[in-house]
């Protein structure tokens, strides 16, 4: 290959990935949409949670570039929130999933075990989003369409479109 050849190819790269960013720059921006929060409560007071989301292209673009880092921002959020650990055990374009140890708190009394939730609010999750620079140019939504909350015994809560999940106690037998 020749160093002209090499030239011409590299000045059509870069014109692609200005022509790319232009796009994404100038694309309608419909933002990070949660699509589904998805909790399950085990027995030893931890809960994996399932986060399926969209992400516009320049969000896309974001998390390809490491400009963006959705399920580290997560886990911080939670673990600030909760005190608690939370580990990443799942994270991709459209899907995080993690789990919060000591997430709920369980009483036995008469042969009945209670298992109460903390209350889950996304309203501070705009204030993570505006620290970085393409926050302008998306209109997010932190409220997932559906939020299931699954307890031991199969007890299922739902919630949907609430960006605020309120606390929930569940008495089962056990």
């Amino acid at each position: 290959m020749t160093v002209t050849t090499r030239r011409t190819g590299a000045r059509i790269l870069l014109f692609l990935m200005i022509a790319g960013l232009i796009a994404i720059v100038t694309s309608p921006a419909s933002g990070f949409t949660v699509k589904s929060l998805d909790i399950v409560v085990r027995e030893d007071n931890d809960a994996v949670m399932t986060f399926d989301y969209d992400l516009s292209i320049a969000e896309r673009f974001a998390v390809f570039m490491n400009i963006a880092d959705p399920a580290g921002e997560l886990a911080k959020a939670l673990e600030s929130s909760y005190r608690r650990p939370v580990n990443v055990t799942q994270a991709d374009a459209g899907r995080v999933q993690v789990t919060v140890t000591g997430f709920t708190k369980k009483t036995v009394a008469e042969g009945a075990s209670t298992i109460r939730t903390p209350a889950l609010s996304f309203a501070a999750a705009q204030e993570i989003l505006d620290r970085y620079w393409f926050a302008p140019l998306v209109t997010p939504d932190f409220s997932p369409g559906i939020t299931r909350i699954t307890f031991p015994d199969g007890y299922t809560a739902e919630y949907y479109d609430q960006i605020t999940i309120p606390a929930i106690s569940h008495t089962f037998a056990g």
